[in-house]
């Protein structure tokens, strides 16, 4: 990645999608306020979200208030009525599931403040409940661990090449998103096939957990390990070492994130490739809200600038990491 792209990270934006959409200026004479309901702290990548978010909102002045919604929508929805309650300028939120928002948002738009979506979407009936959502084409990262997979299958012997999924937190836009840009790419190859799928919830504990069971009932019929996150691969990494297998080599391993974690695996033979979604999004969201404040339009969808690294890279793309 050169210093331009790295410059460009967590910042660029690609506003080519969706309709722009506009709100009222806020009053000029005081700092804006945000209410912040993140996800929770499950992973590297949501750790690095958080700090993004923190740091951002400090250098722009802005006055965050911030929730950790300890991976449970009901604690989401208190603290977004709560920011209501408090009268905040902007709501903002990475929702854990993309359902069940509707009346939440609904009450937001009552009370005239503007929602902005980070990281995840949501799935509503009615677009107007939210302004905007930043954040990472998860079907694209699905595509790209797709077609690395096509290319290696290549080199791999002859005869089906079994797949076993980690996916991400049931009903996530990422697990959703993920699983299908993936299915939709290796559908073209008869060979690669999914012999097991379960959620392991984005954690390593649980990726650690559900790859012993998949261990347990396939064995060494498992060629590839495809993980919706870093996190839950490194779990799944070392149940495949106590398995007496070796990751990266006896099963092929893919994920999604490009946190420091999986570069280290790389590094150690034991990870093959990583998908970069970017948490870095903390300067963006300031700049969007600050133009929602402003009355300026802003566009429905941002999508963050992302690329993929197999192992080779790893050693020289390490240093350049900031998550």
């Amino acid at each position: 990645m050169n210093s331009k792209r790295r410059a460009l990270l967590g910042a660029a934006i690609c506003m080519s999608l969706g309709s722009a959409v506009s709100f009222p200026a806020f009053a000029a004479d005081k700092p804006l306020t945000m209410g912040f309901s993140q996800v929770g702290a499950e992973s590297e990548w949501r750790t690095a979200n958080t700090v993004s978010i923190k740091d951002a909102a400090k250098q722009a002045g802005v006055n965050l208030k911030f929730a950790d919604a300890q991976q449970k929508q009901e604690n989401q929805v208190k603290a977004i009525r709560s920011f209501i309650a408090q009268k905040v300028d902007v709501i903002a939120f990475s929702p854990v599931v993309e359902s069940g928002w509707e009346t939440v948002l609904r009450e937001a738009k009552a009370a005239k403040i503007p929602v902005i979506l980070t990281d995840r979407a949501v799935n509503v009936s009615d677009k107007s409940l939210y302004v905007t959502f930043i954040g990472s084409d998860f079907v694209e990262e699905g595509r790209r661990a797709g077609r690395w997979l096509l290319d290696k299958a290549k080199s791999m012997p002859a005869g089906d090449i079994n797949i076993v999924e980690l996916q991400g937190t049931v009903g996530s836009a990422p697990a959703i998103d993920r699983k299908a840009g993936f299915e939709e790419v290796i559908k073209s190859e008869p060979r690669l096939k999914i012999i097991r799928s379960q959620t392991g919830d984005f954690t390593r504990a649980k990726g650690k957990e559900v790859m012993e069971a998949f261990l347990k009932a396939e064995g060494k019929k498992i060629n590839v390990l495809y993980a919706h996150n870093d996190d839950m691969a490194i779990g799944a990494i070392q149940a495949i070492e106590e398995a007496g297998l070796k990751p990266g080599k006896d099963i092929t391993i893919i994920s999604i994130d490009g946190v420091k974690g999986a570069f280290e695996a790389m590094m150690a033979g034991k990870l093959n490739v990583t998908v970069e979604c970017s948490p870095l999004l903390g300067p963006q969201l300031m700049q969007i809200a600050k133009d929602i404040k402003a009355g300026k339009e802003v566009p429905k969808r941002i999508t963050t600038e992302e690329g993929i690294f197999p192992a080779e890279v790893a050693a020289k793309e390490f240093p350049n990491r900031k998550y």
